[in-house]
Order: C-alpha cells, then sequence, then structure tokens
C-alpha cells in the first residue's frame, strides 16, 4: 500500500479502495460488483496531490504555450516516488470546441487528455480532472448569456463523461475551476453555480458505467472558504443526496503575506489568524458532517513570479502550519504547481528546502523558529536571540555542520529562547567579510531541524542614479544586508505608487532587489501610478533592521534618483 495506515479500521477501508481500483466494472457473470469505497476513504487517499499547472489548463495552441515541456509518463514515475498519491490535471476545454449547438471538443485533444490521465493512473496516482480556465473565459458570462453557457457547460461534461465512463474510480472528475461570475452579486452567483454544479452532476451520473457512483468533485464560488461561500456550496450538495461527492476550496493564505505587500513581509498573527479560521470553517461545514475535502490548490501568490518573492524561513513557517492544519482537519492537498517548483526537465526540485518542510508537513510536525537569520555588525558583536517555536518537539541542541556547539559557552536555551553568544558569533564572522559566513542548524527530537543563517552585515549605502521609467535601479551597496520591504511617500506624508492605501509596495512588482549586480530595481509599474514631477522618498526596510531613504523622481519618461 502507498499510505502508512495506523489501525486495522484504514487498513481495511485501504483494501477496499485497492480492491476497487484494481477489479473490473464487472467481477464476472453473476458476480456483483464489489462495493465501492466511500467518497471520504477516497479523498484521504488521496493525500498528498500535485497540481499539473500551466500544461493542458495552458490558453494556447498546446500544453507547452505556457513554458512547460510536453507530459510524460515519467514525471508521474517521478512524483510517485516523491510521496504524492494524486495529481489534479486541469484541463482548458474551450478553445479546443467547434461551435453550437454540439460544441464539439477537438478529438485530439480529447485524446491527449486521456493519454495523460491513463499515464498519472498507470504510476498509481489518483487523478483529479477538471473544466479550467473556461471558468474565466466563457462561464463567468452566465449573467448575461445564460442558456448558451450552460448549454456548451453541458455538452462540454457530457462528451468528457462520455470519454471517462469506464475508467476506474481512482479518476475523479472536478465540475468548473475557480467559479466566477461577471455582472452579479454573490448570492446571484451562488444560485448560477449551483445550477452548473446540478446540471454537471445530472450529465456525469447520466453517462452510467463508472461515473454511477464517480466521487464528483463540487467548489465554492471562487474555491471561497467563507462562511456564506462553504454554507451555499453545502446546500447543494445537500439537496443532491448522493454520498459520492466531495467539496473543494483553494487556500493562497492571508493577501498581503501571500503576495508581499502592505508590509506583510511576516508569516505573523494576522496570516496565522486567516489560516487558522479557513481550516475551522471547513471543517466544520464539511468534514465534521461527512463531506470531504479537497484542497484543489495552496501556495503563496507571489510564487507565480518566484519563491523568493517572500523570505524563506517566512515561507517555510507558512507551509510548516498549513500542512499541521490541514491534517488535523482531514482535508487532502494539492500543491499548485506551474513549473515554478518541480523542474520537468530534470526532475529536480527548484527549492529543495522548501520541498522537504512541505513533504515534512504530510505526516508530522516539526520545529521552527521566529526567524532563520541573524546579522552581527562587524567590529559591534553582541549577543543576538531567536524565539523558537518547538510545535510539540524537544530542542536537542545547536550544531554548526556536524559539530554540537557548547551550551552555555556558545549558546544559553531559557525557555524557548535561544540565545546566541556573542564570543560564538564573532568567532563565525571574524574576518570582516560582509555576507552569509554560516549555517546552524536549530535541532529537534523529530522532525526537521531549523536552519539560521549568521550574516556579516552593515548599513546599506545607496548612490544618485539617473535612467527612465522603463529603466531604472538605485545603485546599491547592500553591505551583507537583505532587502525585506519598500515604502514611497509624497512629501505631504501621502503614500505614492500602485496599492495606494498603503505606502508598502509590492516586492517584485513594484521593486526587486539584486545583489549581484549591486542594484535595486525599480518596475515600470510602480512610476505608472507616480506623479509626474512630484518627489517620492522611499524607504528601504532591511531585515537587520536597518532602513536607508532614497529620493525619486518622474519627469515625463525620465528618472532621477538621490541618495540620502
Amino acid at each position: 500500500m502507498r499510505r502508512r495506515l495506523t489501525t486495522l479500521a484504514t487498513l481495511a477501508t485501504a483494501l477496499a479502495v485497492t480492491a476497487a481500483t484494481v477489479l473490473p466494472a464487472a467481477a464476472g457473470p453473476g458476480r456483483p460488483r464489489p462495493p465501492a469505497p466511500s467518497a471520504a476513504a477516497v479523498v484521504a487517499d488521496m493525500q498528498p496531490g500535485w497540481n499539473l499547472g500551466n500544461t493542458l489548463d495552458a490558453v494556447g495552441a498546446d500544453e507547452t504555450a505556457w513554458g512547460n515541456p510536453r507530459v510524460t509518463r515519467e514525471l508521474f514515475d517521478r512524483l510517485e516516488k516523491e510521496g504524492f498519491d494524486s495529481v489534479r490535471i486541469p484541463v482548458t476545454w474551450g478553445q479546443h470546441q467547434g461551435p453550437a449547438p454540439d460544441h464539439v471538443i477537438d478529438p485530439a485533444v480529447l485524446d491527449r487528455v486521456e493519454e495523460v490521465v491513463d499515464a498519472a493512473l498507470a504510476e498509481k496516482l489518483y487523478v483529479l480532472l477538471d473544466v479550467h480556465h473556461d471558468s474565466w473565459m466563457w462561464t463567468h458570462e452566465m449573467g448575461t448569456r445564460h442558456d448558451e453557457v450552460l448549454a456548451q457547460f453541458t455538452a462540454t461534461w457530457r462528451q468528457i463523461a462520455e470519454r471517462f465512463r469506464d475508467h476506474p474510480r481512482t479518476l475523479l472528475l472536478e465540475s468548473i475551476n475557480e467559479p466566477q461570475f461577471a455582472g452579479v452579486d454573490d448570492a446571484q452567483a451562488d444560485a448560477l453555480l449551483d445550477e452548473l454544479n446540478v446540471a454537471f452532476h445530472e450529465v456525469v451520473r447520466g453517462t452510467g458505467g463508472n461515473n454511477a457512483d464517480r466521487v464528483l468533485v463540487l467548489p465554492t464560488l471562487h474555491t471561497n472558504a467563507d462562511q456564506p461561500r462553504l454554507d451555499a456550496l453545502a446546500a447543494t450538495i445537500t439537496a443532491l443526496d448522493d454520498p459520492n461527492l466531495a467539496a473543494t476550496v483553494h487556500f493562497y493564505g492571508y493577501w498581503p503575506f501571500s503576495v508581499n505587500v502592505a508590509g506583510g513581509t511576516r508569516f505573523d498573527a494576522a496570516a496565522l489568524a486567516d489560516m487558522t479560521g479557513t481550516f475551522e470553517r471547513v471543517h466544520a461545514t464539511f468534514v465534521a458532517q461527512g463531506v470531504p475535502v479537497i484542497l484543489g490548490e495552496y501556495g503563496l501568490l507571489g510564487f507565480d513570479r518566484h519563491t523568493g518573492t517572500v523570505q524563506q524561513g517566512e515561507k517555510l513557517k507558512f507551509f510548516e502550519e498549513m500542512g499541521h492544519q490541514a491534517r488535523a482537519a482531514g482535508v487532502t492537498t494539492m500543491w499548485w504547481d506551474n513549473g515554478q517548483h518541480l523542474d520537468r526537465t530534470t526532475f529536480r526540485w527548484r527549492d529543495p528546502e522548501l520541498f522537504a518542510r512541505i513533504a515534512s508537513s504530510w505526516r508530522l510536525r516539526s520545529g521552527v523558529a521566529s526567524t532563520d537569520q541573524v546579522f552581527v555588525r562587524p567590529g559591534a558583536v553582541t549577543d543576538q536571540t531567536l524565539t523558537l517555536q518547538p510545535n510539540g518537539r524537544r530542542f536537542t541542541g545547536l550544531h554548526l555542520g556536524r559539530k554540537a556547539l557548547r551550551k552555555g559557552a556558545d549558546y544559553t536555551l531559557t525557555g524557548d529562547t535561544l540565545t546566541l553568544r556573542a564570543a560564538l558569533l564573532a568567532r563565525l564572522t571574524g574576518d570582516g567579510a560582509y555576507g552569509e559566513h554560516a549555517e546552524l542548524q536549530v535541532r529537534f527530537d523529530r522532525g526537521l531541524p531549523w536552519r539560521v543563517d549568521v550574516v556579516a552585515a552593515d548599513t546599506p549605502v545607496l548612490a544618485d542614479a539617473t535612467g527612465t521609467t522603463e529603466d531604472f535601479a538605485v545603485p546599491t551597496s547592500f553591505r551583507g544586508d537583505r532587502l525585506a520591504t519598500m515604502e514611497a511617500r509624497y512629501a505631504d506624508g501621502s503614500n505614492a505608487g500602485p496599492h495606494g492605501w498603503t505606502s508598502f509596495k509590492e516586492f517584485d512588482v513594484t521593486f526587486a532587489p539584486d545583489a549581484g549586480t549591486g542594484r535595486i530595481l525599480l518596475r515600470p509599474a510602480f512610476f505608472a501610478e507616480t506623479t509626474d514631477g512630484a518627489p517620492v522618498t522611499l524607504t528601504f526596510h532591511f531585515w537587520s533592521g536597518d532602513t536607508v531613504t532614497y529620493t525619486v523622481q518622474r519627469d515625463g519618461d525620465a528618472v532621477t534618483g538621490t541618495a540620502g
């Protein structure tokens, strides 16, 4: 068995799942079909899952249109070996369909989707197949084109259901990804989504075969987990009265933290409360009522650009906590990956530390700390403290590589306060060069260790510059420090640049550090929303705690920058 089963009851359920996926729909003349495993058993056995993002859902000529290579069975083999038990395969169908009334799906596209689904199933992975970007390409018009949209949606699912009717129940179908409707309020949108979900259910069940009791997955409006959205979907599921249904929502975290804007640089109390509330509501509304839940996508929104938009230690804390809360709530998770996590050519993780933290969180808790970076000012070395969050684990020591550091001489621990002694830090940064000098490991009795970078840094120095709104950068001697965020204000104290409700701008979208070339880039998106001829004071906040100010002024397309 793939899953590590801990009780006789779960073992019996898993054996039933295996039997149902191995035996054909009919075991032979006169033999009754074996009982199908419950929806809850199927969904539980899918944990953990992964998304084949930006591939068959890509809007364009084919599955490579958004930069990912053509899918091979080798990809699914690697995913199974990495510990995944399921894969969500998003597909955008409308771009490959003919006109009304039949809306025929291009047979070559349908064949290719089936080929990819079969490759994943052959690697003993569950598959969740959906209707994806169609949600914003044409189904969103249902409020004004009700009959036409419903007809196309129904025709789409009839063709998909007929193609896959005899596939094993390890294939699940999801009605529509992130449903949304233009020009209507939430109450009207909930009603339209109810129509789509009910139509999906009727069409798929009506095709018979394994579709008669296949697990069908229904989303909330926007796949949002606010209570009104959960309640609306719960009403639909109750009315359908079908035991083989599951609910799905998505989770990308507290928005300021998820995209790193408005000073949301840390996985703080607000971000934690947002996460906790989400899982509590989902559990109470569905899981506790016997309806399994699939977290069809999760991650951080800033990852659509690159994972460096959120500081490493803070994102590790986010995923550590999320894995724990999902397990506690009984929710199956499917990690969104549009190519930024698993390199689909080399099959290596682009951020191995991130993957290790996520994979570990599927099974157990690991300890973390208030920070993963300690800054030491050359010539003025002092003790540095960080607060441990053991998460039920016991601290066992502080290590430098294989060497265990000495309690008392190198560090002290009082409660959860870990103090790194000045003598240790001076020894580690002794040559006075700026930058990272050592990686310490905080170890616990179970789970992953927590890495702490020891960095020698001093206040960064900026220089004057000229450029254009399309190409401007602040010459920066980082002196070992790391940029956390940037504020922008006019002379009267009002906020400058995009997201005018906050002085803190969005990381990478409006500014980005480039330590390799000694620059802080100011993006065209920042200047596009600044007042021509008005000086803007920028305040750069660094992770050491230092701040440095800089003034920029746009005059037409020309930009001047002044230090100090």
